[in-house]
């Protein structure tokens, strides 16, 4: 193992050392006032006896897992043998990385209201901070059990002299996203179905019926919908972000083994660089969070301009850093494997970019939602949608353009080169994500600023503690929305070179079934240990001739577009249970809109967990179930287009679906702002409708489906041995 590997686990160290740190400190800060205290309380109760629900929920399920894997690994031999151990601690490790921000979360919201009382800077410092430490909590873990996993199932692989340890320790330890991934899907799934429910519930009775403002005590759903800002966005989203990191560089390390098979120095190499550029960028987003800073008084574009600041100072950082360590490790083409991680930085940086132009209110494209809820519901609707639709654009082509240049770069411009070019994709995707502690800082951030203003609201502060509350809340949405359009946009890259890896671990369970060659067309047989790629796909029938692999792209789409069907119709039908429930208690209790009596919190909460974990249910099994019976069904080749069409559309689908509800939900706050009429204006009830559709598309299906693009890629690598063992065609 090369020295520069110990890089990887001590900087994860580093960076829990500073999360605790950073903890620290936020505990240390004010808690405000006794009422502060009380509503912080409550919320923080709340969030923790959903997450209590959820995770007594994910424990049955993956107990029944491990004993299914367990039984297949030892004795169907169909599994990898470190699959159970790997699954296990993958969904482990996710829920502890979404449970310590979430703690994180619920003490910092009032803390960060209490320091709005003093000015802007100092609430801005104590959100963003704790916000840091979901990022760092998660970049630490990630990387720590990444290491850890490729160092431990090293030391007990034999090396048989046949060029593949390195292959096979890579792939063995890919198979430790699976559990990442199941858990992330039920975090976002179930906690966007429970925040979204809770908002949808406060805003259509409490806002649009009753007329009270947003976060008023009077609104029986408030303590729901500000505990749902950090089931969703905050454990949802430390869960997501946890294995597209893990994945990125999981994937990278199999891919960096392939592209060098018969020289086991430079597979090691290959293997160590994803880790190292990790490190490094997890170390110099620890700097980059001290420069995130604003004064008083200033506008949504000055603070956008701090937040910016700090991540486009790692990225750069990052950028000359990972040049260094790529050559300390001696890489072969270094110039062109740093150009992949370049690549990989531009991309994540222009999605972001775009993202920020088409859901800040300080562009046009908002600001023209906002413009045409004038002219009512129907047209705030029609805007809404268009924006989102033609917002994909440039993610797509930015995304396809870093595909193909980090593909040409690791190639050295040979697109014969086929393993150094998917390596270079690889390494485009762990460039892209170097830099997430600091990113997720940023999007974790948001919600936090979110429960602070809704804690002012319940508090009864001073306006001007809501006003400054108010815009770090926009531009957490706007952040939030920068978060999902990144996640989203890694998740493309991953799941191409989780695409990539899925043909080396099938390679590997052929050869482990006993065959030691494969047929070509035309009836040439050849060794499958030392088959190319374009071999496998020859042997598997991996072309656009076949219709097994167009039917698969055509069942990966539509797996898209129902999976976000059905987790939309789960919000809908808890948020009529909430709706009704609102309405129960302003009709039965009559002195609750008169603030002489105090709304049962309490019963909302339960509704939203409870429709939550019911729901989300069926989406996870679909999203585990179509690889493994298309593989059955249609073997490799099914498989392949099922991974191609789910990747393509839900691609696309994701990045519509976040950035029309952030663009919906920030012209309602521009309206509020005192825009268009204002609060109480008729462009103010159509914008709320507005962002109550976007609501669910933002929130829950949205981000849901660029874990639904990586679910299905590892459990098709988990369940490869399971396609060649039984598939009925292909």
């Amino acid at each position: 193992m090369p020295t520069i590997f110990w890089l990887a686990p001590i900087a994860a160290v580093i960076a829990l050392i500073s999360a605790r740190l950073f903890f620290n400190r936020m505990a240390a800060c004010p808690d405000g006032t006794e009422r502060m205290i009380e509503i912080g309380g409550h919320i923080r109760d709340g969030a923790m006896a959903y997450l209590r629900q959820q995770y007594s929920v994910l424990l049955k399920v993956f107990v029944i897992c491990v004993v299914v894997f367990s039984v297949m690994a030892y004795g169907f031999r169909w599994q990898n043998p470190w699959l159970p151990l790997t699954f296990a601690c993958g969904g482990l490790f996710s829920a502890l990385a979404g449970y310590l921000g979430m703690c994180t979360a619920t003490l910092a919201a009032p803390k960060t209201a209490a320091a709005a009382r003093e000015g802007l800077p100092q609430a801005l410092r104590v959100a963003f901070r704790s916000g840091a430490v979901m990022g760092l909590v998660v970049v630490g873990f990630g990387l720590l059990n990444v290491a850890a996993w490729i160092w431990i199932i090293g030391h007990f692989t034999p090396d048989a002299g046949d060029g593949r340890y390195w292959i096979t320790v890579t792939t063995s330890a890919l198979t430790f996203g699976m559990g990442a991934s199941l858990q992330a899907l039920f975090a976002r799934v179930g906690g966007g179905i429970f925040t979204k429910a809770a908002d949808v519930g406060a805003d259509l009775v409490g806002k649009v019926e009753a007329g009270i403002p947003e976060d008023d005590p009077r609104n029986p759903a408030t303590i729901a919908d500000n505990v749902g800002d950090n089931v969703g966005d905050v454990a949802g989203m430390g869960a997501d972000l946890f294995e597209s990191f893990c994945g990125s560089i999981l994937a990278a390390a199999a891919l960096g083994a392939t592209s060098f098979l018969g020289d086991p120095v430079m597979q090691a190499k290959a293997v160590v660089a994803p880790l190292a550029i990790s490190g490094v960028g997890v170390l110099i987003s620890i700097v980059g969070i001290f420069f995130v800073r604003t004064r008083e008084g200033a506008s949504q574009k000055d603070l956008l301009r701090s937040l910016s600041f700090g991540i486009d100072l790692t990225g750069f950082l990052v950028l000359i850093a990972s040049w260094f360590v790529l050559n300390a490790i001696g890489i072969a083409n270094l110039w062109g494997t740093w150009g992949a991680v370049a690549v990989g930085l531009v991309t994540g940086t222009v999605i972001g970019k775009t993202t920020e132009y088409f859901t800040s209110a300080s562009f046009k494209p908002t600001r023209g939602i906002a413009l045409s809820a004038e002219d009512g519901t129907a047209n705030a609707i029609i805007s809404g949608v268009s924006v989102g639709m033609i917002s994909t654009a440039v993610p797509v082509i930015a995304v396809v353009a870093g595909t193909v240049l980090a593909f040409l770069f690791a190639s050295g411009f040979d697109l014969q080169a086929l393993n150094s070019g998917l390596y270079g994709v690889a390494i485009a995707a762990v460039g892209m994500l170097s830099t997430l502690g600091i990113t997720l800082a940023s999007d974790a951030y948001g919600p936090i600023a979110d429960n602070a203003g809704g804690n002012a609201e319940m508090s009864g502060l001073a306006p001007e503690v809501r006003e400054r509350t108010d815009a770090l809340d926009s531009l957490g949405n706007t952040t939030a929305a920068t978060g999902k359009g990144f996640a989203i946009g890694s998740a493309a890259l991953t799941a191409l070179a989780l695409l990539a890896s899925y043909f080396e671990v099938v390679r590997g369970e052929v050869i482990k079934s006993g065959a030691e060659t494969i047929t070509l067309r035309g009836g040439t047989e050849i060794a499958i240990s030392t088959a190319s790629l374009p071999d496998l796909l020859e042997a598997f029938n991996v072309t656009l001739l076949n219709p097994l692999l167009i039917g698969g792209i055509l069942l990966g789409a539509m797996i898209a577009f129902v999976f976000s069907g059905l987790t939309t119709q789960a919000v809908g039908r808890v948020a009529g249970l909430m709706v009704e429930e609102v309405r129960r208690q302003f009709r039965e209790t009559e002195g609750i809109l008169q603030g002489t009596a105090e709304p049962d919190y309490a019963r909302c909460v339960a509704i939203s967990t409870s429709g939550a974990q019911r729901e989300m249910i069926f989406p996870a099994v679909l999203a585990v179930a179509a690889p493994v019976l298309v593989g059955i069904l249609m073997g490799v080749a099914g498989v392949v287009g099922l991974l191609v069409g789910g990747l393509s559309s839900g691609f696309v689908l994701a990045v519509f679906l976040a950035n029309s509800g952030g663009a919906w939900d920030n012209a309602k706050k521009y309206i509020e702002e005192g825009h268009h009429g204002g609060k109480g204006s008729r462009a103010h009830a159509a914008s709320v409708i507005g962002d109550t559709v976007g609501d669910p598309f933002k929130d829950t299906s949205g981000p849901s489906l660029n874990i639904l693009i990586k679910l299905m890629s590892s459990v098709a690598i988990v369940t490869a041995g399971i396609t060649i063992a039984l598939k009925l065609v292909g």
